[in-house]
């Protein structure tokens, strides 16, 4: 990369937080394109490779490009579509293959829409029916028959919702790709489906299925039905998965599951305590393990549809993602046997196959994501360059893993000291940011993160915590916050930040924490619950835990009878740990900042805090951003989010940004 800041390469003297910092909030979010896929289509010149691009200077348009055989790349998405999905809420999987055929979910009306990328005269068809109301049809995670006729996806219907119900129906349908009839359904009756799936040959369908209260990470079944003309099935029979008795997260697994060239089904398990790879051979109904890893897994949370940690090269071999303790490699798997390709990678978001080259997208810890292949002979080629911020590496600082006892128990950070490059530390240790990450399912990875590097460039310290429920550590500990959220996660970062302050790593007069949706709920409980952190930052954060279990979408409706309680049953325990239950316990300057048509946490929740902030005079400032969701696309409110953030820790530390803030307006008592 190019360094377009040589100004700032001389010694700047001044306090941790001033340091002028090439990386501002307009270059990432001018530079922040997020990065999706990769899948390859069969053109008509050879293998194209395909992605996604969530793009913040167009609106958080999410465009496809794809490069041709020749090299060349080309946004390959009519102008009036976005590849994006409200299935879930979180989407994922709003586009796929059907042919020649592409296949999309419009973010706008939530209709398929199908086009042919090699005629640019040729105009989208929806092929589903307008809903009678907007956004009352939604889809994600379709695959096309052998025989090009059907197109079989999720669905998600908010139309006719039975008496007292406020949940939609999640259905595997069908429809003719030329949308001549309206779609039947094929799997109904469960209260979640996904990642429906054919044979090569067009002889069976699986897919996986679960109910409340379970997530997907806690206990799925993987079935399969034979597939008849007209897209019909015959009797299902359960291959994989399943319960395990009556406590909520009991059970095993599932995910990832696709079908080979040769018409076996492979897909990723948790029965080992671990994700593993097994294989389901249709004709004799028997499952084998491929993998047998004891300290690693293959498989991830499937919080988005379409998410695989696998692939088939031509040769029959496998690709996969190896995550160990959060840290990512890319292997080759040959008769169970697991080969690390030497990529170099630290974080793997996407694995897809072009004859037997491995098209990943992976990043580094100081470099950014992008898309590239490598072949059996270790040739390696670039497809996506990462996205060019026109700052130089050494810029950012890398992350080193920390594990630390607490109590009985262990976490995990990623800690990031400063960036000192051209700058003198003059006032002894540097404040502190911990980062709660959401899910809680999910995880921080090793990995080029611009919300962190933000930080570190201008003097800050970061830790990025593990918490207990974080994945890519096992099952066991994946579990190990059920019942206990709002508790082990803010025992992990507290114990976490101390442990830092002990070593003189950080100033314990000026450490904060900062975490977006669940991360925002150990935000809250953190302070409440501690004088650890002199500040703090909730980004649409769970506020109030029985509104949050009464008044969310479908998804996540039974999430917290695993995370805290089975509701309302353990309506005391929801009382006791929701944060606007505490507001008097609430006395650390705090920034809370809300998109305005978040349907996973509704705007209320952080309205509720900031009105309890202000009625007990502690000091606060409050954004919300209009036409946002869960999490901020637009480039002007990516932007203004990053410099309020800098600007809120200026005024509770004592130093000016060397960024040029507009404050926030309406701040009570920030100066």
């Amino acid at each position: 990369m190019s360094d377009a800041s040589a100004e700032h390469t001389d010694v700047f003297e001044g306090p941790y937080g001033s340091w002028p910092s090439p990386l501002t909030a307009a270059v990432i979010a001018a530079g922040g394109v997020g990065l999706g896929g990769p899948a390859v289509r069969s053109g008509p010149s050879g293998d194209e490779i395909w992605w996604s691009e969530l793009r913040p200077a167009e609106a958080g348009r999410v465009v496809l490009c794809r490069r041709l055989p020749d090299g060349t790349v080309e946004d390959a998405l009519p102008a009036d579509l976005s590849a994006r999905t409200r299935v879930h809420e979180y989407g994922g999987g709003a586009w796929w293959f059907a042919g020649s055929d592409v296949i999309v979910n419009h973010w706008g009306d939530q209709r398929l829409y199908r086009y042919d990328p090699d005629d640019p005269s040729a105009e989208p068809v929806a092929i589903t029916p307008e809903p009678e109301v907007a956004h009352g049809w939604r889809h994600a995670d379709g695959v096309a028959t052998p025989d090009g006729a059907w197109l079989i996806c999720v669905r998600e219907d908010h139309h006719d919702l039975p008496p007292g119900s406020h949940e939609p129906r999640n259905e595997i349908v069908a429809l003719p790709l030329d949308g001549s009839v309206e779609p039947h359904v094929v799997v109904a009756g469960p209260d979640f489906v996904a990642a429906p799936r054919v044979s090569p040959e067009g002889r069976w369908l699986s897919w996986i299925e679960w109910n409340h209260p379970d997530m997907p990470w806690d206990a799925t079944e993987l079935k399969a039905a034979p597939l008849f003309d007209g897209a019909r099935l015959g009797n299902e029979k359960v291959i994989a998965g399943g319960r395990d008795g009556n406590a909520v997260g009991g059970g095993v697994s599932i995910v990832g599951p696709d079908w080979t060239s040769n018409g076996r089904l492979v897909f990723s398990s948790d029965q080992t305590g671990w994700w593993n790879l097994q294989r389901w051979r249709p004709e004799s109904g028997d499952v084998e393990q491929l993998t047998e890893l004891d300290d690693a897994e293959i498989g991830v949370p499937p919080w988005v549809f379409g998410m695989r940690a696998w692939t088939e090269l031509a040769d029959g071999s496998l690709g996969c993602v190896v995550t160990r303790r959060a840290i990512d490699a890319v292997h080759r798997v040959v008769d169970g046997e697991l080969t690390d390709v030497g990529l170099g990678l630290t974080h793997v978001d996407g694995l897809a196959a072009s004859g037997d080259d491995l098209v990943v997208l992976g990043s580094t810890p100081t470099g950014s994501p992008g898309i590239g292949t490598i072949g059996a002979d270790g040739t390696r080629g670039l497809v996506r360059a990462p996205n060019d911020l026109g700052v130089d590496d050494s810029w950012f600082s890398a992350g080193e893993a920390m594990e630390l006892a607490v109590g009985n128990a262990v976490t995990h950070a990623f800690v990031y000291p400063p960036s000192s490059r051209g700058r003198a530390m003059t006032d002894g240790p540097p404040p502190l940011v911990v980062v709660g990450h959401g899910g809680p399912t999910a995880r921080a990875g090793l990995t080029l993160n611009l919300k962190v590097q933000y930080w570190t460039t201008r003097g800050f310290a970061v830790a990025d915590v593990n918490y207990r429920g974080s994945t890519g550590f096992g099952t066991a500990y994946r579990r190990q916050l059920n019942g206990s959220w709002g508790i082990a996660d803010v025992d992990d970062c507290i114990a976490v930040a101390r442990a830092l302050a002990a070593d003189r790593r950080v100033d314990p007069a000026r450490m904060a924490i900062r975490g977006g949706s669940a991360g925002g709920l150990t935000v809250l409980r953190a302070l409440q619950t501690s004088e650890v952190f002199s500040a703090g930052t909730s980004l649409y954060g769970v506020a109030d835990l029985e509104a949050l279990a009464s008044d969310t979408h479908k998804f996540e409706a039974r999430y917290l009878d695993g995370l805290v309680a089975p509701y309302p049953e353990g309506k005391a325990i929801y009382d006791e740990r929701s944060p606007i239950n505490h507001v008097d316990d609430l006395s650390s300057p705090m920034l809370v900042m809300q998109g305005s048509e978040d349907e996973i946490v509704p705007p209320s929740q952080s309205q509720a805090i900031v009105a309890a902030l202000a009625a007990k005079g502690v000091p606060h400032a409050y954004l919300e951003f209009e036409g946002e969701q869960h999490g901020f696309r637009q480039a002007p409110n990516v932007i203004r989010s990053f410099e309020a953030e800098l600007w809120f820790y200026g005024r509770v530390f004592g130093f000016d940004p060397a960024d040029s803030i507009e404050p926030v307006a309406g701040a009570v008592d920030l100066g």
